[in-house]
């Protein structure tokens, strides 16, 4: 039993250790939350993995009390503009509408950089204040704009999310 304890404490730190340091030292307690493979006809495009910091975290309910991380390990290169294009349909699609889009392509560009196979992206959504990005562990930017990060969390969380599954997966809680 003892054993199984020490084995699931080294896991848990370790996990945390994809966060990037100034996201896991700014917020106590993130642990993670659920993960799952995002694909598109067949093809794995990322494999995406939730965090929630604080006891009372709870990513259904957002916006929710505290923050929430989304880290995307690419598993292709994908050009910047096809992350923000992506980006900017689905958030279309889930209502936002035309003048915040024009607003919002600016501030993905700004943050996106274009990803190679391998890379992680992590964006950190703050309630009631924005977002912040990070691309290899290191800030590739924020956006402080309440209603951008509502929107763009979106995209994995809400329940019209184009990826039922995946949302699923990111939604599970964990065990123990």
């Amino acid at each position: 039993m003892m054993r199984r304890l020490i084995l699931l404490a080294l896991f848990v730190a370790a996990s945390a250790q994809a966060l990037p340091e100034s996201v896991r030292t700014g917020e106590p307690g993130w642990r993670q939350w659920g993960s799952g493979e995002m694909t598109w006809f067949g093809i794995s495009l990322y494999r995406a993995t939730l965090w929630v910091a604080g006891a009372g975290a709870d990513p259904e309910n957002l916006p929710g009390s505290g923050p929430i991380a989304l880290q995307l390990d690419y598993r292709r290169d994908i050009p910047r503009e096809r992350l923000v294009q992506s980006s900017l349909d689905e958030m279309r699609r889930l209502g936002a509408d035309e003048a915040q889009l024009s607003r919002w392509a600016t501030d993905l560009r700004r943050v996106f950089p274009d990803v190679k196979e391998g890379d992680t992206i992590v964006g950190v959504h703050y309630p009631g204040r924005g977002a912040s990005f990070y691309h290899r562990g290191q800030a590739s930017g924020e956006v402080a704009d309440a209603e951008f990060a509502r929107r763009f969390f979106a995209i994995w969380l809400d329940p019209e999310s184009r990826s039922p599954s995946l949302r699923a997966a990111l939604l599970k809680r964990p065990q123990g």
